[in-house]
């Protein structure tokens, strides 16, 4: 999913928050209709921890395995295993963030792996201060949107370049995520706290995809 995502420079060029008490603006004539039965799939989680003590990564290089680090290139050592498949950033300070996993329950459970890692290696970790820092889903609504359209009744709420990324950037204010969505009808939610946010986001927005479906020339 890396590839769908835009540069970091577009995601934080000021895009105007959406859904406020004006949100329904575009055409209204589908914004009715119920509910879409589209579940988005959760594709990533990033969490942090702590594990209350400074590290020597160096160290922590040089015994465990499936680690690399070059601290020229990236002040973090990276850290990988298998179950569940997961990747961990692992700081001198004692932070921690895990990336990779499907769901809550498998980012905590990586997490505490990571931690008793450390603590093989003769580090005073403990597993502290576990947070869901954010969820990555993706929906396919199966039909093509116009992008186009969509930005030009919603200039205020998103944006559209498709000179510097295909996808139109859409920032909701309740929940308080990001949609990014291509003119295949792909989306991908991202920013989210919690899954059911994932869930709430797209159902808002789909009622408003679905006024700018692209009819099918037979």
């Amino acid at each position: 999913m890396n590839a769908l995502l835009p540069p970091p420079s577009v995601l934080s060029s000021g895009i105007p928050t959406v859904l406020g008490s004006n949100f329904l603006s575009a055409p209204a004539s589908n914004l009715n209709e119920p509910t879409t039965t589209i579940v988005p799939t959760i594709q990533n989680i990033v969490s942090t921890i702590s594990v209350g003590c400074k590290l020597d990564l160096k160290k922590i290089a040089l015994k465990a395995r499936n680690s690399e680090y070059n601290p020229k290139r990236f002040a973090a050592l990276i850290m990988r295993i298998r179950v569940p498949r997961t990747t961990a950033l692992i700081f001198s300070s004692g932070k921690m963030v895990c990336t990779g996993a499907k769901s809550e329950t498998e980012s905590k459970l990586a997490a505490r792996k990571y931690a008793r890692i450390i603590q093989k290696l003769g580090f005073p970790a403990k597993f502290m201060d576990f947070k869901i820092q954010n969820i990555v889903g993706c929906a396919d609504i199966q039909f093509i949107v116009r992008l186009e359209s969509l930005h030009t009744y919603h200039t205020r709420f998103c944006s559209y370049e498709p000179e510097i990324f295909p996808g139109l950037i859409y920032r909701m204010l309740q929940p308080k995520v990001v949609l990014l969505v291509f003119v295949s009808g792909k989306v991908v939610i991202t920013g989210a706290k919690t899954r059911e946010e994932i869930y709430e986001a797209f159902n808002n927005l789909y009622p408003i995809l679905r006024s700018f479906k692209k009819s099918v020339e037979k």
